[in-house]
């Protein structure tokens, strides 16, 4: 068990569950987005909630990293058609398809730590509660909870919850 991500806000403790034959091991991932939720920038950033790794239930969030097939099932199950490519979210679970932590996306080329926090950021701010949000204009940082694979949109990519100097970054809500 690790130590507690972030130091106010609701506690929620998370499991990392990897499918057989993505290559990634759990351990590993477990330890990339522990450092993703403590970056000052992420959801800890300003109390809205803390996290902590935990090797067993009871889960508050399960991330689960699975293949494009297994992606498409369980957001499919939901309503949501992935399409073989996207990720999604459904209380307590967080799906990412292997496919996008390993491929990235087309405005994450070559930083995979970034996407790998956009795709954590975001997730979890649905567990959350959070809804999606739009490009707040040109030029300007994308909000985590923009759907950025999407397209930009005269936005600059950006996987972070909160600006390095602490505001949050938001745009209109998007139904």
């Amino acid at each position: 068990m690790s130590g507690r991500a972030g130091h106010s806000g609701k506690l929620i403790r998370y499991g990392v569950k990897i499918e057989d034959g993505t290559g990634l091991t759990p351990r590993v991932v477990a330890a990339e987005i522990d450092r993703i939720f403590r970056d000052s920038r992420s959801w800890t950033g300003r109390g809205v909630a803390s996290f902590q790794h935990v090797p067993a239930p009871p889960y508050d969030m399960v991330v689960q990293i699975v293949s494009p097939g297994t992606a498409d099932r369980l957001c499919g199950s939901w309503g949501l058609d992935a399409g073989g490519e996207l990720n999604c979210a459904n209380a307590p679970n967080l799906i990412v398809n292997v496919r996008r932590w390993v491929e990235l996306s087309d405005q994450y080329r070559g930083r995979p730590y970034e996407y790998h926090a956009l795709i954590i950021n975001h997730e979890a701010g649905h567990v959350l509660g959070y809804g999606h949000r739009s490009c707040p204009g040109p030029g300007r940082p994308a909000p985590a909870m923009m759907q950025q694979i999407k397209g930009l949109h005269g936005c600059v990519a950006n996987p972070w919850v909160y600006s390095a100097s602490g505001r949050f970054l938001h745009g209109l809500h998007v139904p």
